[in-house]
């Protein structure tokens, strides 16, 4: 099979393996393929003998109202995923959302006079390279704060 358009280099690696990333528009990935890969991006490492092997990774994008706990509980991740032997990169601080709610103060009159409200929501990004199956289930089973939303892609 002829991947000569489909792939480009994305860096370097120590004892002359190379690192290749696959298109990610699912037009340009043929048939036998397989698999559906829509907006996904599949790293595969090319080895000195010539032998590829996909690398996963883990996204996991944490928002909360509250940065301080937030920041504690990317913290528990980071460490977890250290501690089973994974490669992290982040957290990653992504740019807070500001919602601002303008109400009237009076009920009835007095247009002018308004109070603003505004909700935060603040974002993190940890990005677990070649996890390993310790990492995923102790990553099940961490347990963290109520007020965090987490969402992982794999």
């Amino acid at each position: 099979m002829n991947f000569s358009g489909l792939f480009m280099p994305t860096s370097q690696v120590k004892q002359g393996a190379l690192m290749w990333k696959v298109a990610t528009h699912p037009a340009a990935l043929p048939r036998r393929c397989g698999g559906n890969f829509h907006g996904a991006s599949l790293i595969f490492k090319i080895d000195e003998g010539g032998n590829t092997m996909a690398k996963q990774k883990i996204r996991i994008r944490l928002k909360a109202y509250e940065h301080r706990i937030l920041d504690q509980s990317a913290d528990k991740i980071v460490e977890t995923a250290k501690r089973t032997g994974a490669t992290i990169s982040g957290p990653i601080p992504l740019p807070t959302e500001r919602t601002i709610y303008t109400v009237l103060s009076s009920p009835h009159k007095f247009k002018k006079a308004r109070e603003q409200f505004e909700m935060r929501t603040h974002k993190r990004l940890i990005d677990i390279v070649n996890p390993t199956p310790k990492t995923v289930d102790s990553l099940m089973k961490l347990d963290l704060p109520s007020g965090v939303d987490i969402e992982i892609k794999l």
